[in-house]
């Protein structure tokens, strides 16, 4: 008797445990029909949404891959007004000294910042990758200090960086999640972007011809970056991306096995991704979404707009039904300074949160002097005395 108990308390627990699986199993385990030939893969969309991923965590070498975060660093220091466009840059030896794939710098021979960027993006030259890093931070050392900072403030775990375009090295490596997670971060970047999406180039006033090492900008509609790289010992990496529909995607393949293998893997990756999933566009940047009261202001009310665009990316046929929720704090005293959050608006469906924005006021309000104050109070009890 004891033993038909104990038999139907296990029968039922691993009923329970299955009916859970189905019930938890979300659409996107379609994934599993995905066969690829990369070591390591992730397909992510800009939101930072993992569509799919395969060992996307492990630590590989990720040759060129690397100069994503070169180029990351050097367009922020061009927006930050560190360097500019035009800047005259001097080869050093070291940068000379590169080998692999480069434009063959002299040493001493000048070239502005534009055409080192664009070198390093369509390319991937590592002499000016050098030349260009050396120019931003005094040394390749110091350059290397700063990539590997600027990992750690992007929450990257499985990224070091032993020097600046990737070329082999024991303690030089990075993973596929880490790569799209700096993409992710690149692509906020118009000037990254016009970079990685010139097709051809043409250098040193017209004698040497640059063609774009990515070929998903030709073959793939909505392609419009990143980077590519090899070495015998990475194999073939890619980071790519391509925007259809309001739909943006990242796709990184690490360690594939033959030549075009990192471009045929990623265009698989992003073919699954559109076929299966689609951009539902909730509120764009700057839109107005609400009218708050400030107490105590020179002004009694402030509008709220959304931070930033919030496009939700769902299955295909999953857009429907979707409620938005606006929660502000209760209670806005002047000053209230521009771009300040004051709410946010949520996503809900089935009534799960699956996406929200913050909320922030469109301008300043200074709070208002003891005259105006006195004003409004006077104002609002005769307003509550009718």
């Amino acid at each position: 008797m004891i033993r038909r108990i104990a038999l139907f308390i296990t029968m039922i627990f691993f009923a329970a445990l299955l009916t859970n699986a189905v019930i938890a199993a979300p659409a996107r385990n379609v994934a599993t029909q995905i066969k690829t030939s990369a070591v390591s893969a992730i397909l992510m969309d800009e939101n930072g949404t993992v569509l799919y991923e395969k060992d996307a965590h492990k630590k590989l070498p990720p040759a060129s891959v690397t100069k994503i975060m070169t180029l990351l660093l050097a367009v922020e220091a061009v927006e930050q007004g560190k360097i500019d466009l035009s800047d005259q840059i001097y080869t050093s030896e070291n940068a000379w000294r590169q080998g692999g794939s480069q434009i063959w710098l002299e040493p001493g021979e000048a070239m502005t910042t534009k055409e080192l960027l664009t070198a390093v993006a369509v390319v991937s030259a590592n002499d000016a990758a050098v030349a260009l890093m050396e120019h931003i931070y005094g040394s390749e050392e110091a350059a290397v200090e700063a990539m590997n900072q600027r990992a750690e403030n992007l929450g990257l775990t499985d990224t070091h960086f032993y020097n600046v375009n990737g070329l082999p090295a024991p303690e030089h490596y990075m993973s596929a999640y880490d790569a799209a997670i700096i993409a992710r971060e690149a692509i906020k970047h118009p000037l990254y972007l016009e970079m990685c999406g010139i097709k051809e180039y043409w250098l040193r006033e017209g004698k040497n011809w640059l063609v774009n090492t990515n070929k998903l900008l030709w073959w793939y509609n909505g392609a419009d970056g990143l980077k590519t790289g090899w070495t015998e010992e990475a194999k073939y990496c890619f980071v790519g991306t391509a925007k259809r529909d309001g739909l943006r995607l990242i796709a990184a393949v690490f360690a594939t096995p033959e030549p075009r293998s990192h471009l045929r893997e990623a265009m698989k990756l992003l073919d699954w991704g559109y076929a299966n999933f689609s951009a539902v566009p909730i509120i764009q940047q700057g839109d107005v979404a609400e009218r708050i009261k400030v107490n105590k202001g020179t002004d009694k009310e402030v509008q709220l707009v959304a931070a930033q665009d919030l496009n939700l990316v769902l299955n295909k046929g999953e857009g429907k039904n979707l409620q938005k929720k606006i929660v502000t704090d209760s209670n806005i005293n002047a000053p209230v300074a521009n771009g300040q959050k004051c709410g946010e608006l949520i996503v809900l469906k089935d009534e799960k949160e699956i996406g929200k924005v913050d909320l922030v006021a469109d301008r300043d309000i200074p709070k208002a002097g003891l005259f105006r104050i006195f004003q409004d109070m006077i104002s609002s009890l005769f307003s509550l005395s009718k």
